[in-house]
């Protein structure tokens, strides 16, 4: 599962979703999409803009935590490297 960690890292540098959203340039719904974590979508320029404008690389926004259970029944297939 990915999680965006947009409200936290908003809190801890005492940003709103106005000021993000005007430093950047991006559509306030758009950045509260984000900050809610309701967008099934991030354009990767926004992530750009968003770590340019906090200051921060883009592991302090968005992780990736394993899922507890396989989302599909298929067994996962195996690049081969030639």
């Amino acid at each position: 599962m990915i999680k965006i960690l947009l409200s936290r890292k908003l809190g801890e540098l005492r940003w709103t979703q106005a000021d993000l959203s005007r430093a950047t340039g991006i559509r306030a719904s758009t950045i509260n999409e984000m900050y809610h974590e309701l967008c099934e979508r991030v354009n990767l320029e926004h992530l750009d803009l968003i770590c340019e404008a906090l200051d921060c690389d883009l592991d302090e926004i968005i992780v990736r935590i394993p899922n507890k259970t396989a989302k599909s029944d298929e067994p996962r297939k195996k690049l081969v490297h030639k």
